[in-house]
């Protein structure tokens, strides 16, 4: 399986703005080919130890089956629609694949 974990950090970084991007991740990249978890959120602001990296915003977690379905997602419509829509707000992005083993 592939991890695909991205980081976003917003230039309006308001409640309204989180919101209408954790909408657009739900609308845009849920439902895609060879996903087995898709998930989104904000910092969790209650955990700040000198581990936590805290310079973003919202987190996008989808892991894939294979790297083949992430290309396919990479490459979709859908994909594309949501980048477009929204990163006129990105200050920066992250993204963090890796592959992962289930237990």
């Amino acid at each position: 399986m592939l991890a695909h974990n991205v980081f976003f950090s917003l230039k309006d970084n308001t409640e309204a703005s989180r919101s209408k991007l954790l909408d657009a991740c739900r609308k845009y990249l849920t439902g895609h080919p060879g996903t087995v978890v898709f998930a989104c959120g904000t910092l969790q602001a209650e955990l700040s130890r000198p581990v936590n990296v805290r310079d973003f915003d919202v987190a996008l977690h989808v892991v894939f089956e294979s790297k083949a379905a992430h290309d396919a997602y990479q490459d979709a419509p859908r994909h594309h629609a949501f980048v477009e829509e929204n990163r006129d707000n990105w200050a920066t992005v992250r993204v963090f694949d890796s592959d992962v083993e289930a237990f």
